[in-house]
């Protein structure tokens, strides 16, 4: 049984090592900006569930990556753009409200390390 434990103890930590950042992947800025605020969108409506008293920085956050969006999305792209949003809000969702169950801490690892790579982005 002790076997079986390390397995899986092993492949958790490989799960969880840390992925390049989103600014490292090849990605156009406009697909990584509308990523990043959809899912600093689901991460306030989330903390607004919760009551967590972060959801104004997020709400901050999620204002500035949308200006950003609107710098660097083409006009005659919105409902593409939209649709990239709202995906990615979907389902960082599913994966926040799959960390409110009583084995959720490997969706909030994940969600966490989502919003670390879309928060390093932003200039403070």
């Amino acid at each position: 049984m002790g076997g079986l434990r390390n397995i899986v103890f092993g492949l958790g930590l490989t799960l969880l090592a840390p992925a390049p950042p989103l600014c490292a992947q090849p990605s156009d800025p406009m697909h990584l900006f509308a990523t990043c605020t959809g899912r600093l969108s689901a991460l306030m409506e989330y903390q607004w569930l919760v009551q967590d008293k972060g959801a104004d920085a997020t709400e901050m956050a999620r204002d500035a990556m949308a200006q950003l969006l609107d710098a660097a999305m083409p006009p005659d792209d919105r409902v593409h753009t939209m649709d990239l949003r709202l995906q990615a809000k979907a389902a960082e969702a599913q994966l926040l409200q799959q960390a409110l169950t009583r084995n959720g801490q490997w969706a909030l690892a994940l969600a966490k390390r989502h919003m670390a790579d879309c928060t390093a982005l932003l200039v403070s």
